[in-house]
This record gives structure tokens, sequence and C-alpha cells, in this order.
């Protein structure tokens, strides 16, 4: 997926799986990233100063990313976690519905609303971790309900209007119903 991991290996094994000293390192890292990010923005930060700011070796996190463009993409898919549980009540509208304003208030904190537009842009012309997450996550939506809409019905209907504000307009995220998006679908 376009990450600096080892053959077989995802970000989230680093952030889940990893304990002791690598556990540390990485929560130092993402900390000092998160920190940078919202004092420089995205496009400002590079490993260096990741690696200064964390305090560790530069060549580490080289190792683990080799460049902080998809660093920056690992951890907004990091950011929400893709193994968390979906809202799942059996009502389908009403767990879309708190799925979405999960996202919402996810990308409400500023910091997390620069790693996504980060994230977004060090994916390129590939589909970023994070939206591969997300896609994932419609698709369960979509086999729940039945054939009434598809997963990409999800992310034009709900995720895309989301998204839109959270890179264009974060001021009116507040403003944002999300029951509306859902009746819409």
């Amino acid at each position: 997926m376009g990450h600096g991991l080892a053959a077989g290996h995802e970000v989230g094994d680093l952030f889940r799986r990893t304990g002791g000293r690598s556990a540390a390192v990485l929560a130092s890292i993402r900390k000092a990233v998160e920190e940078l990010i919202a004092e420089r923005g995205s496009g400002a930060i590079t490993i260096p100063m990741v690696a200064e700011r964390a305090g560790v070796n530069h060549s580490s996190v080289y190792r683990r990313w080799g460049d902080a463009r998809t660093m920056i993409n690992d951890l907004a898919t990091y950011r929400l976690d893709p193994d968390r549980d979906l809202p799942d009540t059996g009502d389908v509208r009403a767990d879309l519905a708190a799925w979405a304003r999960e996202l919402v208030s996810h990308y409400s904190v500023p910091v997390n609303a620069a790693i996504l537009r980060g994230g977004a842009a060090a994916a390129g012309e590939s589909e970023s971790d994070c939206l591969h997450d997300r896609r994932a996550e419609a698709a369960a939506f979509a086999a729940r309900s039945g054939g009434a809409f598809s997963g990409d019905d999800v992310i034009d209907r709900v995720v895309a209007p989301i998204i839109y504000r959270v890179i264009f307009l974060p001021w009116t995220l507040s403003e944002i119903d999300t029951n509306a998006y859902v009746d819409e679908l």
C-alpha cells in the first residue's frame, strides 16, 4: 500500500503489536509528528525534525517509513483505527449516522484534520491508506443493507461531503447534519 514497511507488515502491526522499547519509540514518533503538524503543517515536516523531536535516531525513522510523506500517510491511517468496532445495533440507518458522527468528531480535532490532509497528499495518485480503510467500512455497511446501497454510495453520499468539509471548510464541521447525509443515501 505504498508505505516503507518491510514486506508483510502493516503500520497497525507496528503500533498495536510492538511492545517494550519499540512501542515507546513509535509512540514518541507519533506524538512528534502530531505536534509538528499542528505547529507547522504537514508539508513542512521532515524525518530529521521528527527524529529530533521524538528523541530517536533519524535512521530508525527512515528504516520504518523511508520518507515523511509515507510516514504521515501511515499515521493518518492509524489515527482512526481500522480495527475498531463499527456501530452495529441492527439498525443500519442509525449505525451509519453514528459512524458519520464519529468521522466528524474525529476530524473536528485540528491535528487529525491536518494529518488527513497530509496523508491524502502523500498518497498522490494512489488511494490513501485512510481512504482504503473508509472504503472497507463503507462496504461493511453496504453488506448490512441487503443491497439497498453500495459501498461506493456510502463513500459518495456520506464520507465525501464530510471529507470535503475537513479539507476545504473545516470551520463548518460543527454544522454537519450526518442524519441528512444518511437520509440521502
